[in-house]
């Protein structure tokens, strides 16, 4: 297939590239850079310059591709705080995008993530045929999941908090280990016996191809390693690293010390993979989270 994906330069499509074009796919990168577009044509995919704004360019680049696979999201808005921007820029991208292919019985394959399930305080492990009625993210992921109606063979991929390997940069761990070097500690909330879900990028990697190739129109997958790993013994693993200590905040102090991160790091947020696997023969075989972080590439400053 000749696959359009956007946010194809950035952590998760790291991976992807490279996994599609090694399984016979050709690749059309979204990227909003010189760096960005030159990476793509380092790995060896075609680059349409543009953002997620772009909406007219979004919808050609669906039309003229076999597949779309939507990896990217305004994380500046997010770690900013504008969590409603950042959701409506992606709904709008993904409409634009199903405006392109409706009738035609290509795959759309889109993102959206664990910890929503985490937020409805299931009280129990999250899987694959929990849904929400609508929210943050949430209206994205319902919209591709009609999709199915429109005779779109859409799916989406929910990713854990933690996608990890020497390919994260910027995600929730680099993000919590730049904020202990700063506080001097390593930081959870309040007894941090709540759990994290994560995924190795290459694990989650391959499930996106997966799902391009083979996943049943209106599916929704998880790309789960780790069920769940208590957030204090990742806080744990952080200070080992940085040799520093750990310490247990409040939630009303966690903005000051884990700024963004905040509004996540106290959620319980178990969740299974089971379905997933049976449907599409997708197991896991990377290193889980606290194997790599007992390794030291997470810890060396740039």
């Amino acid at each position: 297939m000749r696959v359009f994906i956007t946010g194809a330069s950035g952590h998760v499509g790291s991976g992807l590239v490279p996994e599609l074009l090694q399984h016979g796919h050709s690749v059309v990168g979204l990227a909003r850079s010189d760096a960005s577009a030159a990476k793509l044509t380092e790995w060896g995919a075609d680059v349409a310059r543009g953002d997620l704004d772009d909406l007219d360019g979004l919808r050609a680049a669906a039309a003229a591709a076999d597949g779309v696979i939507h990896l990217a999201f305004r994380h500046d808005a997010m770690v900013a705080g504008d969590l409603t921007g950042a959701a409506e820029t992606d709904l709008a991208a993904v409409r634009a995008m199903a405006d392109a292919l409706a009738g035609t019985d290509k795959p759309f394959v889109g993102t959206s993530g664990t910890g929503l399930l985490g937020r409805a305080n299931l009280g129990r492990i999250g899987t694959e045929t929990d849904t929400m009625p609508g929210g943050y993210r949430i209206d994205a992921e319902n919209f591709l999941i009609d999709l199915a109606a429109k005779n779109i063979r859409s799916s989406v991929v929910r990713l854990p908090p933690v996608t990890h390997s020497t390919l994260d940069t910027s995600g929730f761990v680099p993000s919590l280990i730049s904020f202990a070097r700063r506080n001097g500690f390593s930081a959870y909330i309040a007894d941090g016996a709540n759990r994290w879900p994560s995924v190795h990028t290459l694990d989650a990697s391959r499930l996106y191809r997966l799902a391009l190739e083979s996943a049943p129109a209106g599916t929704r997958l998880h790309a789960i390693g780790d069920e769940g790993i208590e957030v204090r013994r990742i806080a744990e693993a952080i200070a080992r690293g940085l040799d520093l200590p750990t310490r247990s905040v409040t939630p009303e102090q966690a903005p000051g010390y884990i700024g963004f991160l905040a509004a996540f790091a106290g959620i319980d947020n178990p969740t299974s993979a089971a379905r997933t696997s049976e449907l599409l023969d997708w197991h896991p075989t990377y290193p889980g989270l606290l194997e790599e972080l007992a390794e030291d590439f997470y810890f060396k400053e740039a």
